[in-house]
């Protein structure tokens, strides 16, 4: 369905007085990842690490600086806005935030209409039907369409932007960290009705979350992702079960354990993710890496692949060294 080859994305950082260039910051550093029909590839990392640029870039939202992405094997990335248009609606994104996703002014029958008007998905007679439809589908009545945004809650505003996500019948949506402003016992909701609309319409998601659990709960493939750059991917079980990447096994050990008093080696990481503006040499996680060794700090490892079909960027699997999970 999607494929990324050496997607690169640069900022240009101006001074707010004089209007000068600062710097360059390298939110997204050439990575590679495919999602297949049906499947859901969860996007951890820090804040900061490139995570939502990544899914912009895929929508158009935002235009690369270097590399491809293709949709279904044709090549979106460098078509003319004009050309875009028509495949609009095949991609679509549901919004972090759901309070600020939906504007206070309209009404969600309004709201759900805009999508079917602008891309011809129904004729003008059938508009309110469909979004009788659409709420329907996702948990709603189909008398909702009269009320205004603030008379729904978190959880029933998120399901509305869902709602508006599918009307143009998509085939790829990226989901925005879409349940991490809802409490816990909505976000099972949310996360149950986007696994049940994927099993019922075949789409594809790139699932992007701090929050491990949602992505172990969603996700059929995995990539970590550390200053612009995955440094691991594969299969979700493999991943959360065997990490390799000593910055993969720091953020599993962080993660909140279902089981009270069970014991786990907590990774504790020095300092802060460094800026984009200013990447270290080699590899990028060298002077956080409690593993590091003299070659990280000079060269950049390379993507490997390990026996499992997992794909690893560190030199503890390379150079015919061992694999050590100590």
């Amino acid at each position: 369905m999607i494929e990324v080859v050496n997607l690169k994305k640069q900022f240009n950082i101006k001074s707010k007085v004089l209007g000068v260039n600062k710097g360059v910051v390298n939110a997204v550093n050439g990575i590679d990842f495919k999602i297949e029909k049906g499947e859901t590839l969860g996007l951890v990392g820090e804040s900061g690490s490139g995570k939502s640029t990544t899914g912009r870039l895929i929508l158009r939202l935002l235009k690369p600086t270097d590399g491809k992405i293709y949709l279904e094997g044709r090549d979106i990335s460098t078509i003319s806005n004009r050309e875009f248009r028509s495949l609009r609606k095949d991609l679509q994104i549901v919004f972090q935030n759901p309070y600020s996703a939906l504007d206070y002014k309209m009404t969600i029958e309004d709201i759900l209409i805009q999508p079917l008007q602008i891309h011809k998905i129904v004729g003008p007679l059938e508009y309110r039907n469909e979004v009788g439809r659409l709420l329907q589908m996702v948990g709603l009545s189909k008398h909702d369409g009269k009320k205004f945004p603030h008379e729904f809650s978190g959880g029933q505003r998120q399901r509305i932007g869902i709602a508006r996500a599918l009307a143009t019948r998509p085939k790829f949506v990226v989901c925005d960290e879409p349940v991490s402003a809802l409490d816990v016992s909505v976000q099972s909701q949310i996360l149950n009705l986007t696994m049940d609309l994927q099993d019922e319409f075949g789409l594809s998601y790139l699932f992007i979350a701090h929050d491990l659990s949602v992505i172990k709960h969603v996700s059929n493939k995995v990539a970590v992702m550390y200053l612009g750059k995955i440094v691991e991917k594969g299969y979700v079980d493999d991943i959360f079960d065997f990490p390799k990447h000593p910055y993969t096994k720091a953020l599993m050990s962080a993660a909140p354990l279902p089981e009270p008093g069970r014991n786990i080696n907590r990774i504790r990481l020095q300092g802060e993710i460094p800026s984009g503006m200013n990447l270290p040499s080699g590899c990028t996680f060298h002077d956080r890496c409690p593993n590091k060794m003299d070659v990280c700090e000079t060269q950049e490892p390379k993507l490997t692949e390990l026996d499992d079909k997992r794909v690893v960027s560190c030199h503890l699997y390379q150079e015919g060294r061992s694999n050590n999970d100590s």
